[in-house]
């Protein structure tokens, strides 16, 4: 293990994502749901790109090493891939059935929950258009947001996903081979999360707890680690871990569409209710790895099977 090419690696990473944050910051430009301007998106994409950008030009232009093989770019998709697609929409359900547990949380088909939350954000006219739109709608828009996200999530979010994969699950994944599983998967969890620190802190993801948010994104990241480092390493790709990225990010919202109460610390798969989801989906995993697979990949060093 290069422990110099990995710190250039974090040092490129995270300063230059953490300027983007101060740029962000010093605009005074929102990120969060529903009321980010066209140039806060383009921001936000940028700061998800600097791990891809980091991981090129430390493997490729500082060390003159190779990036397709090394970095895990493979294109041949095989059954992993549709592991990456739908795991993430069954882990987002059962999150939304796991937050029903909880005594402030109920179902909630009407979407009122997601109408609050937008309505911050939208003027009355606009909410109401918005409204009008659901109603025209002859099926429930839970189905809609299934389709487009099956859509999103290998299209344009994969493409997004790959800026954070590329560094995290391409990169790191390169240099961590001789570690085993677990420890691997809790030291790039916790880069992640940490790197996620100054979006969190302006609003993202848990605008009403953004310090105990950071926190909660980096347990987030540690136990999402497990799966996509799993997928990853099965796929023999990481454009599997991008489109599993993407399949995240387009299913998120689902559970806010059909439910209502509680707090961003509580409901959602960034949540309590979805630490318990992802926590027994790596126990699955572990089942499935140990008794079923047969490979143990979970319990070996990651190289032994890339």
């Amino acid at each position: 293990m290069n422990y110099k090419k990995i710190w250039i690696f974090l040092l490129f990473a995270f300063g230059l994502s953490w300027l983007i944050a101060l740029v962000l910051r010093l605009l005074n430009l929102p990120i969060g749901a529903g009321s980010q301007s066209v140039t806060a998106l383009v921001l936000m994409i940028a700061y998800m790109y600097m791990p891809a950008f980091s991981a090129f030009l430390v493997q490729k232009i500082i060390f003159k090493q190779e990036i397709k093989k090394p970095l895990l770019i493979s294109f041949r998709i095989n059954i992993f891939f549709l592991w990456a697609l739908l795991i993430p929409l069954i882990l987002v359900f059962l999150t939304t059935v796991i937050g029903y547990l909880f005594t402030s949380i109920t179902f909630d088909p009407d979407m009122a929950g997601i109408k609050e939350m937008f309505g911050s954000s939208l003027t009355a006219e606009q909410l109401q258009e918005m409204e009008a739109q659901i109603d025209k709608l002859p099926f429930h828009p839970i189905w809609l947001a299934i389709g487009q996200g099956l859509i999103a999530a290998v299209t344009v979010n994969a493409l997004a996903g790959f800026g954070e994969e590329l560094g995290w699950r391409g990169f790191l994944v390169n240099e961590f081979k001789e570690m085993n599983f677990i420890k691997a998967s809790l030291i790039i969890g916790v880069i992640w999360g940490i790197w996620h620190a100054p979006i969190i802190l302006m609003g993202h993801n848990y605008p009403e707890h953004p310090q105990w948010g950071v926190l909660f994104m980096t347990v987030f990241c540690i136990l999402l680690s497990f799966l996509f480092l799993y997928v990853t390493i099965k796929a023999k790709s990481v454009i599997a871990a991008s489109v599993m990225h993407g399949s995240i990010n387009a299913f998120f919202g689902i559970t806010l569409m059909i439910s209502r109460g509680g707090n961003d610390l509580i409901l959602g798969l960034a949540g309590v209710s979805g630490f318990i989801a992802m926590g027994i989906t790596i126990m699955l995993f572990f089942i499935f790895d140990r008794w079923v697979s047969k490979e143990r990949i979970m319990t070996g060093k990651i190289g032994s099977y890339l």
